[in-house]
């Protein structure tokens, strides 16, 4: 089997085998894309952000755009697309279509799209677009939930009946088939899980569609009880993003006060409320962090029931490590494959996530990494219809 790092055989073969697809997608995600095509795209804001949303070879891939990036999006002659390097075609690609629902709008006038939005085939919406950290000390540094307010691109607060008319439209005329709801910190005790998990019941009830919720722990554990009895979750997302304490003290001051060990905490009483592999965290690769401590913390939150949903660092216009630069991928590989190797040994499995970004996996190339691939390839198609 190729090497994963071994992209230049992809073009030798008509079906790409999963292993030199997946040294494709880590690479772009690393070195992003040039596009000579049109491709939809999402600038601003939180999510996948100033990037292309496509399917390689039937992955699904969220890939920053970048002027200067050696891999190139190229129109074919049959009306598809592919991706080259120095010339070379390495792998097949379908771009997403703009969502029809995104020409509708709210009975007040707004806009689908300000609402909520579409990655490939799940649904997103920041419930509330604010975080108390925001223009503090204790901002986190590649958060940008800000820009897009800032922007008039979104609504400061979504209603769980906006949300519900979204998401009803979303799934029948473009097939979205799960629903992620995020939101800022809030400073109330709940940390705003109640109000996200609000939303979730609404989506869930309108539409039939499995919802993740995100949210801080909140500062009574016993409010996860209650969040879980709202029947509004599927899954839960409780991000750490790093779990380098020196690193986390310095990108996310916050969440470095609330403490790793607070993390674990709540991650345990989630799983046991959720199940495992229901409750997810992000693990953001790129931000001087130690990969040893990076491995061994995945590690230990697989073995709680937690899915570590590793990420390439993707700096964000407006935020504070915009200018930053992306980790290489020899790096990204070496942790991808050494917690992937580990989640395969402990039977996690990313098809157990039901809903959110561990279900979704676009902007990861762990479960393409990952030797048993739990979802595996999508028809590009279901991105693409006309």
């Amino acid at each position: 089997m190729t090497g994963l790092m071994g992209e230049e055989t992809v073009t030798a073969q008509a079906h790409p085998d999963p292993a030199a697809i997946a040294s494709v997608i880590v690479a772009v995600q690393s070195a992003g894309i040039r596009l000579e095509t049109s491709v939809e795209t999402r600038t601003g804001g939180a999510g996948p952000t100033d990037a292309g949303m496509l399917w390689i070879e039937g992955f699904p891939v969220t890939v920053p755009t970048t002027a200067g990036s050696p891999y190139v999006l190229r129109a074919e002659d049959n009306g598809a697309q592919g991706l080259y390097r120095d010339g070379e075609r390495l792998a097949s690609v379908t771009g997403a279509r703009r969502p029809r629902f995104y020409d509708r709008t709210t009975a007040d006038g707004t806009p689908y799209w300000k609402i909520a939005l579409l990655h490939l085939d799940s649904l997103a919406s920041t419930v509330v677009q604010a975080c108390n950290y925001w223009n503090t000390a204790d901002q986190c540094a590649f958060c940008g939930i800000g820009v897009s307010l800032d922007a008039g691109s979104t609504v400061a607060r979504k209603t769980p009946e906006q949300l519900a008319e979204v998401a009803v439209a979303a799934k029948e005329l473009d097939g979205a088939v799960d629903a992620t709801l995020t939101t800022g910190s809030s400073v109330a005790p709940d940390r705003g899980a109640r109000y996200v998990a609000r939303c979730g019941r609404a989506v869930k009830d309108a539409a039939g569609l499995p919802v993740e919720i995100q949210f801080e722990p909140p500062r009574d554990p016993a409010i996860l009880d209650e969040v879980h009895g709202t029947g509004g979750a599927d899954a839960v997302g409780i991000h750490v993003e790093t779990f380098d304490p020196d690193v986390l003290a310095r990108v996310a001051p916050g969440k470095a006060r609330t403490g790793l060990d607070t993390y674990y905490r709540t991650w345990e009483r989630a799983v046991a409320l959720w199940g495992r592999g229901r409750v997810s965290t992000y693990v953001i690769l790129g931000l001087g962090e130690d990969p040893e401590l990076t491995i061994e913390g995945c590690r230990r939150a697989v073995d709680v029931g937690v899915y570590p949903f590793l990420v390439p660092l993707r700096p964000v216009a407006g935020s504070l490590l915009a200018d930053a630069t992306p980790p290489d991928a020899a790096y990204t590989d070496r942790v991808y494959q050494k917690v992937a190797a580990y989640m395969t040994e402990r039977k996690m499995s990313s098809a157990d996530a039901v809903a959110g970004c561990a279900r979704c996996q676009a902007c990861s190339a762990l479960n393409a990494v990952q030797p048993l691939l739990q979802i595996g390839r999508r028809p590009g198609s279901s991105g693409a219809r006309s």
